[in-house]
């Protein structure tokens, strides 16, 4: 059973030194084409996930029976940026998980993740929606889900601002396990891979997601990346190493954009996409 004793409990803070190689080196290993984000002078937004990978993973996990692990899956992520990451800060992470909830095809629990600066200053807050595929949840739903993140589905109706195409390299995965600190074997092992019902190694999401952010914000602020304020994901599929993907992005608001990812032969790998940037 999940543990519904664990929402609302907060974690320690896990103490995190940013350094301009470390940036950098997530840049490298996302294909970042942002000069800012490759010279290190600028953190790349979904680098906010680095400090935060370890916390946001054993609390997320703590709320799960120890026969589920094997199942989670990243179906949501929502990065709320309060300012963007520079070198040498010194950033305080804590999770806690906010929601545990039944589906009929498996189980959500529901993370959130708050980074601070040295001077206790808000950096980032990040929700992320772990879904147990085919686990079972009898102990009734607790707290919430994470903040809706929908986009209407007018702009789609009509003829996209952007179309951005990229592409995987084919080692993409293990560069990214290094720079991240993510290494679980479905990114990096074939036969693990496989064995867990998938086609082969598969591209972290986290780094789908960071291809994506750089669709974006080469549309909508190309001199300007720290304008980026939120951007958050649905997670429809994997992408796979070498694979080619397909960035299409409306304007749906004043600094408000909604965008969807589609792989080979237009599967979707990320939907309801939203970017949001100040003035």
């Amino acid at each position: 059973m999940f543990s519904t004793q664990q929402v609302g409990v907060w974690s320690d803070p896990v103490e995190f030194a940013v350094t301009a190689e470390r940036t950098a080196a997530y840049a490298e290993a996302t294909n970042d084409p942002i000069a800012a984000h490759r010279d290190g002078t600028l953190a790349p937004p979904v680098f906010a996930v680095v400090p935060a990978f370890s916390v946001m993973a054993r609390r997320t996990l703590a709320a799960a029976p120890e026969s589920a692990a094997g199942r989670i899956l990243h179906g949501r992520h929502d990065l709320l940026i309060r300012r963007p990451i520079v070198p040498g800060d010194v950033l305080s992470t804590r999770a806690q998980v906010v929601g545990v909830h039944a589906r009929s095809s498996g189980v959500v629990v529901t993370t959130l993740v708050e980074t601070r600066d040295a001077a206790a200053g808000p950096v980032n807050e990040q929700y992320f929606t772990g879904f147990f595929r085919g686990a079972r949840h009898t102990g009734g739903d607790a707290g919430r889900t994470a903040p809706d993140h929908g986009s209407a589905g007018d702009v789609r109706g009509r003829a996209p601002d952007a179309v951005v195409v990229q592409k995987f390299d084919d080692d993409q995965t293990f560069r990214y396990a290094e720079a991240s600190g993510d290494t679980m074997p479905v990114h990096l092992d074939e036969d693990f891979a496989r064995r867990a019902g998938l086609p082969g190694i598969i591209v972290h999401g986290l780094c789908t997601m960071a291809f994506t952010s750089h669709a974006v914000i080469g549309h909508a602020a190309p001199g300007d990346p720290a304008r980026l304020r939120r951007l958050a994901v649905r997670f429809s599929a994997p992408a796979r190493p070498g694979q080619t993907i397909t960035t299409t992005v409306w304007t749906s608001g004043p600094g408000r954009y909604a965008f969807g990812t589609a792989g080979d032969g237009g599967v979707p790998v990320i939907t309801d996409g939203l970017a949001e940037f100040t003035a």
